[in-house]
């Protein structure tokens, strides 16, 4: 996964709330952030639509302690399909999110932030190069590698910004890079995990890229300043539960994740353990709650106290017949969304044999109805019907919670996102050095 680019260091840098990290270059590449005693604390922000969601956590080895967790509900003004639209509205909002974290952890601060990006125009895609070399019998290079990542690399980021284009019907607006991770790597069809000395004449790589519309990036570094949080990633939120949840599915079969969120639906594909593409459309949680307060004459707030009583199973008899009525066309419409999304995703290669579900708006009935009665191997190309399944917090690996703060499907993006941070310590392998390397010379 790329971190911090070298201008939000700069720029957040003397915006600290408590005590003093230094940013320590080792070998040019990784980096560590401590403040003062020893331990690592970071903050784990989910910007969400309806809710701002804050975890503080401490990252121990390999696995991160869940301290505290803070939620907020956001103005309806202040985002909009997982965008930021009022900058000032939801440093508010993430402020009371981060007071919650932070009280519950005993006043403990952590500057040190990873915060989601989603929406419609943050596009993430792999693709796949491959060299033939001509001269096989001499061992493959570092510079052999960094020329392939950086093939594959702009060909995703002229992708990137086609797609965007199109999408908004604006050319040349400036993107970002947010994540990357090389997929894999093979030498003559045998995959390895580093081809530097290996000979052959075939060197395959595929890599997976999210890119970002710069206004987007923008809005978030102001929130974060206004939080007085450092930056250490942004990261697109598929991107990061595929990273998460990944070690659920078999590293042979893959498969598929829905985040319904509040104003978005984000879709990954992950294959062989490794992430292939992203899809989102603006269709989540708010859009259920409207199509109720229209229903049934309610105002939104209390169209969203109904739902949230039909989704717990709350409400009986003839109002929920009439609810499942009023609802029923918007969850076709996701439906319809979501089929379109996974074909494209599948590029008629046979698709991973289990969907997992995670976000607020997951716990809506309904579409776990709709997944579980579509004629998936009619339609798309599954071999059997695929394994539906809800994520719970419990399920996820890497992030523990001793105090039993995170209760629902809701909370699996922001713990997602805390285990980036472990992936942060991690990134010392020659493929990530490289991809780093490429990316820092291509100023993405």
């Amino acid at each position: 996964m790329v971190k911090l680019f070298d201008r939000l260091r700069s720029l957040f840098g003397g915006q600290i709330r408590e005590g003093s990290y230094e940013y320590i270059p080792e070998d040019g590449y990784e980096e560590q952030y401590d403040n003062g005693s020893g331990r690592q604390f970071y903050t784990a922000l989910d910007i969400g639509t309806e809710y701002a969601k804050a975890i503080v956590f401490e990252v121990v080895e390999d696995q991160g302690i869940v301290l505290g967790v803070g939620r907020h509900r956001q103005s309806y003004s202040h985002m909009s399909d997982g965008i930021v639209t009022d900058i000032e509205g939801v440093i508010q909002g993430c402020n009371e999110a981060l007071i919650q974290a932070e009280r519950a952890a005993g006043d403990i601060v952590a500057p040190d932030a990873v915060i989601g990006i989603a929406g419609e125009l943050v596009k993430g895609s792999s693709i796949t190069v491959t060299k033939t070399r001509q001269q096989p019998n001499k061992f493959i290079t570092p510079d052999e590698l960094e020329s392939l990542i950086g093939m594959a690399q702009q060909k995703l980021l002229k992708s990137a910004r086609d797609r965007i284009a199109a999408e908004t019907g604006y050319q040349n607006i400036e993107v970002r890079l947010t994540n990357a991770a090389v997929i894999s790597v093979r030498v003559d069809g045998q995959v390895v995990t580093n081809p530097i000395g290996f000979r052959g004449r075939h060197l395959s790589l595929t890599l997976f890229s999210a890119f970002a519309p710069l206004m987007q990036l923008g809005a978030l570094e102001t929130v974060a300043q206004g939080l007085d949080l450092r930056l250490v990633a942004i990261v697109a939120e598929p991107y990061a539960l595929a990273r998460c949840l990944s070690t659920n599915a078999s590293a042979d079969s893959g498969a598929i994740f829905i985040d319904v969120g509040g104003g978005t639906t984000d879709i990954a594909l992950v294959r062989q353990g490794g992430i292939e593409e992203t899809r989102m459309f603006a269709l989540g949680g708010r859009t259920f709650t409207r199509r109720l307060a229209t229903g049934k004459g309610l105002p939104l707030k209390e169209a969203e106290k109904l739902k949230v009583l039909y989704s717990n199973g709350m409400v009986k008899g003839h109002e929920r017949d009439e609810i499942k009525a009023i609802l029923a066309p918007e969850c076709q419409t996701w439906m319809d969304s979501v089929e379109l999304l996974i074909e494209e995703l599948a590029k008629n290669e046979l698709l991973p044999p289990a969907i997992y579900m995670v976000g607020g708006g997951s716990a809506l009935p309904d579409l776990q109805e709709k997944l579980r009665s579509f004629p998936w191997t009619e339609r798309l190309p599954f071999a059997r019907p695929p394994l539906i399944e809800t994520v719970q917090p419990d399920m996820v690996t890497s992030i523990l919670d001793p105090h039993q703060l995170l209760r629902d499907a809701q909370d699996i993006t922001p713990m997602a996102l805390a285990y980036q941070a472990i992936e942060l310590q991690n990134e010392n392998s020659a493929l990530e050095q490289a991809l780093y390397k490429v990316i820092q010379n291509m100023h993405l």
